[in-house]
C-alpha cells in the first residue's frame, strides 16, 4: 500500500521500519525534517506537510501525544483533510479520548475520509517486532482495506466496534496494567516485609494462576531496580487521566484506577515522568503508601 505516517518516535519510527520492510511505500512527515532522516535514509519518502502527503496515499497512520494533536494534524490548517482524496482511511494509532475519537471519525467522515481508532499495545518492543496488539474502532470495511498494513506492525488486531470503541478497549487496558503494576508491587513489599527473596516469589507464581505478562515484565523491572522506559510514566499518567475523564463523563467510579493515576501523578510530580510507569513500586514500598 501507499502509506503516509504522522509521529515519528519512540513507536511510530519502528512502524514505519516495518511497513518499509513488508514493502508498502511509506511517505512521511514531522515537524522537523532532520527527526526523519533515519527513516529517509531507510527508503521513506518526505512530505512537506500532512496535506501534501495525504494527496499521495491510500492510508494515513497518525501516532502523536493527545487528542488535540490528532485533530490538528487531521483536520488543522494544512491537515490531511486539507489534502486528501475521498476513498482515504486515517488509522490513529495514539491513545486519545473515546468521545475525541468519534468527533474526529464525524468530520472525516463528512469529507469522504474514513477514520479507525486503532491504538496499541505492547510497547517500544512490541513496535520494534512488529508484534503490537491493535484494537480497532470505526467501520470494518475499512480495515478491511487497510489491514495488509496493519499486519506489518500488529500481530493481534482485533476489530472491538464502532468508532471509539478502540479508545474504550485502550482505556481497559491502561487500566488492567496500571493496577497490576500496584499489584506487582504489593507482592514485592509483602515479601520483603517477610524477610523473603522476591525474586524466587515472582518466579513460583509465574507458574500459577497469578501469571501475568505484568508480573512477568515488571515484576523483573522492581527485582532489578531498573525503570529505564518502556512505557513512561508521564504518558500513562495522559491515558488515565481520560480513563477517569470518560468515567466520569459517565457517572462511573474506578477506585483502584483513581488509586493508581494518584501514584502516577506523584511520580510524574517528583520529575520522575519520563520512568517507566512501574517506578509507582517505589512510593508503594515507603511507609505511607
Amino acid at each position: 500500500m501507499k502509506v503516509g505516517y504522522i509521529g515519528l518516535g519512540i513507536m511510530g519510527a519502528p512502524c514505519v521500519r516495518n511497513l518499509l520492510k513488508a514493502g508498502h511505500q511509506v511517505t512521511v512527515w514531522a515537524r522537523r525534517r532532520e527527526s526523519a532522516q533515519p527513516l529517509l535514509d531507510a527508503g521513506a519518502l518526505w512530505a512537506a506537510s500532512p496535506a501534501e502527503l495525504a494527496a499521495n496515499v491510500e492510508l494515513v497512520v497518525t501516532n502523536v501525544s493527545d487528542t488535540a494533536d490528532v485533530a490538528q494534524v487531521l483536520l488543522g490548517d494544512d491537515g490531511v483533510a486539507q489534502g486528501a482524496k475521498a476513498g482515504l482511511v486515517c488509522v490513529d494509532m495514539s491513545t486519545i479520548s473515546p468521545l475525541g475519537a468519534r468527533d474526529i471519525a464525524t468530520r472525516l467522515a463528512a469529507k469522504g475520509i474514513d477514520f479507525l481508532d486503532c491504538p496499541v499495545s505492547g510497547g517500544e518492543v512490541g513496535a520494534i517486532n512488529g508484534t503490537l496488539t491493535i484494537m480497532v474502532g470505526g467501520q470494518a470495511d475499512a480495515l478491511t482495506k487497510v489491514r495488509p498494513a496493519l499486519k506489518a506492525m500488529g500481530k493481534t488486531i482485533t476489530h472491538i466496534g464502532d468508532s471509539g470503541a478502540g479508545q474504550v478497549a485502550k482505556a481497559c487496558n491502561q487500566i488492567a496494567v496500571g493496577v497490576g503494576i500496584a499489584a506487582v508491587a504489593e507482592v514485592m513489599k509483602l515479601a520483603k516485609a517477610c524477610g523473603v527473596n522476591p525474586a524466587p516469589v515472582r518466579e513460583a507464581l509465574l507458574g500459577g494462576f497469578a501469571a501475568s505478562r505484568v508480573l512477568d515484565v515488571h515484576g523483573q523491572r522492581m527485582i532489578d531496580d531498573n525503570y529505564a522506559p518502556g512505557f513512561k510514566a508521564k504518558l500513562h499518567q495522559k491515558d488515565m487521566g481520560i480513563v477517569l475523564d470518560t468515567a466520569r463523563s459517565l457517572g462511573i467510579r474506578l477506585p483502584e484506577a483513581e488509586r493508581v493515576a494518584g501514584l502516577i501523578g506523584e511520580l510524574v510530580a517528583e520529575g520522575e515522568g519520563e520512568l517507566d510507569s512501574s517506578a509507582i513500586a517505589r512510593l508503594i514500598w515507603a511507609d505511607n503508601n
